[in-house]
């Protein structure tokens, strides 16, 4: 079972102060956590991990984050924004989205963000969008295109085949665009790609490394263009269920610190800073969704009832996804019943777990929800009219601090005009 950074007493004297449900982050794991990927790959003199954003839209944690030099991966206007106002700016922010509206480009332009383009005609967009900038405006600019192998590369559950996905150029399509990038003045690139979500094998992200290695070594060879930097996405995985394991990221800065030698320095190429964009595995296992049992219902079958529902996360009813349950101060209970754990929306798939074994639960018991940290307050919703809940940091000393207030009722109407009925 997990250890959780907290005990009963601790979790109660802080719902005492904010009441549940409630997402808190373990800042003392998150920057144990960033310390480690930064030693493996330490021996890459220009990586940089690219914190996404969409993983936990918070300014405090990307403050946290920036204590480790770790930039913003964006792909919206709001996360533009808030890496604007934690300091992430210029080259500290990799804007990477599709269907790009004009004024994204915009403002990613503005900040000198390193803009990488998800389809050829984006070029053209992105031209018009910024009014059309001359060579010499291209001078210090980093320009790079996603990729998307397509067959050549298999996807996940999460995220898809590569050809089915939505995301990125083909193969011929990436020479095409570099060299009009070329052409048009630009003289710093990039290559990214980003083909699976929440995977445990190490050995799919070397390969994916040497995917890109391989493939700038021959868009070098036949267009010319010289590359800074491979982003080779996120995608590493976290162990939700108690039978998997956690990735080594060890071995995946070792395998990739080979696959650079044999492709890359084997070849004779300029050296290449490596970037990535993880935002799951930095934050995700150190997050944790805390409630409290509303009801408990007992028909056909046994039902715990929270006082959080799939709008404070929906990765359950979303994607059937694991989250292991903790009851604090009964983790090691002899008495146990089968439960669906259930919240409170008017959707039957409203369920953080089906049939799960967990110790018997009253009404009042506090209730964590693990493995909470990433895509789990960032992806709340309003249906029903549930609010958004608080999120909270528990600090390093042992104190806690409100990272963002909970919702209420005036927030929901805000934007509502009551007066025009």
């Amino acid at each position: 079972m997990r250890k959780l950074p907290f005990d009963k007493a601790k979790l109660e004297e802080i719902a005492a102060k904010w009441p549940t449900p409630f997402h808190i982050y373990d800042a003392r794991a998150i920057r144990e956590n960033a310390r480690r990927l930064k030693k493996a790959f330490a021996w890459n003199k220009g990586f940089r991990e690219y914190f996404a954003v969409k993983a936990a839209p918070n300014p405090h944690l990307m403050k946290l984050l920036k204590e480790f030099d770790f930039g913003s991966d964006c792909s919206s206007m709001a996360e533009l924004v808030l890496a604007e106002k934690v300091g992430n700016v210029g080259e500290a922010i990799m804007f990477t989205s599709n269907d790009t509206p004009a004024e994204e480009f915009r403002k990613a332009w503005e900040l000198g963000a390193i803009i990488n383009l998800d389809d050829i005609t984006h070029w053209d967009w992105l031209l018009e969008s910024v009014g059309n900038p001359s060579a010499a405006d291209f001078e210090n600019r980093v320009m790079c295109c996603r990729y998307n192998p397509g067959p050549l590369k298999g996807g996940n559950a999460i995220i898809g085949k590569p050809e089915e996905a939505k995301y990125g150029f083909t193969r011929e399509q990436l020479f095409e665009c570099y060299a009009k990038m070329k052409a048009a003045g630009v003289k710093r690139f990039g290559l990214h790609t980003m083909v699976a979500s929440n995977e445990l094998d190490p050995e799919y992200i070397i390969d994916t490394a040497k995917l890109l290695f391989s493939l700038v070594a021959e868009i070098t060879e036949k267009t010319g263009v010289e590359f800074e930097f491979v982003n080779i996405g996120g995608g590493i995985g976290i162990p939700y269920r108690p039978d998997q394991e956690a990735m080594s990221l060890e071995r995946v800065g070792e395998g990739i610190e080979k696959g650079y030698e044999e492709i890359i320095a084997g070849k004779g190429l300029k050296p290449l800073k490596l970037y990535m964009e993880c935002g799951r595995c930095i934050t995700g296992p150190y997050g944790y969704l805390v409630s409290r049992v509303r009801h408990i219902k007992n028909t056909y079958r046994l039902y715990a009832g929270l006082d959080a529902c799939m709008s404070n996360l929906m990765r359950p009813a979303l994607y059937g996804a694991y989250h292991e349950i903790i009851v604090p101060g009964k983790e090691n209970s002899g008495e146990t019943s089968v439960y669906d754990v259930t919240g409170s929306l008017c959707e039957n798939n409203d369920k953080f777990a089906i049939q799960r074994l967990l110790p018997v639960m009253e009404r009042g018991d506090l209730v964590v929800i693990c493995d909470a940290g990433a895509h789990g307050h960032a992806m709340g919703f309003q249906y029903n009219g549930k609010l958004r809940s608080a999120e909270l940091l528990l600090e390093e000393d042992g104190g806690v601090k409100e990272i963002r207030r909970a919702e209420t009722l005036d927030d929901y109407f805000a934007t509502l005009d009551f007066s025009a009925l």
